[in-house]
């Protein structure tokens, strides 16, 4: 998809997802975010996040993930010093200050 695509799609996602709020449907709101949080990921260049480097995880306040390795759009690693490998999408990662 090309970048006007995308934005296209995440505006219509987010559309969709105030919908499903409103209506009270959480399972779909879900749903919604992490489709959005999954387009934006493709706006972002995956050069710009390097194993060993720690973020914070959007909505996860006080979070640190450590990035083992990338695969893609999603960086795979630690969260919080835990031992269980978890991936997220690089829109969700927040460079730490």
């Amino acid at each position: 998809m090309t970048e006007q695509q995308l934005r296209k799609e995440i505006a219509e996602l987010n559309e969709k997802a105030k919908k499903a709020e409103q209506m009270g449907m959480v399972n779909e709101l879900a749903v919604y975010e992490r489709k959005i949080a999954l387009a934006k990921s493709y706006l972002i260049n995956p050069d710009d996040f390097k194993k060993g480097e720690s973020y914070e995880i959007d909505g996860d306040p006080g979070s640190n993930f450590e990035i083992d390795y990338m695969n893609g759009v999603f960086a795979w690693g630690y969260r919080n010093e835990n031992t269980e490998l978890e991936a997220f999408p690089i829109s969700l990662l927040v460079k730490k200050a």
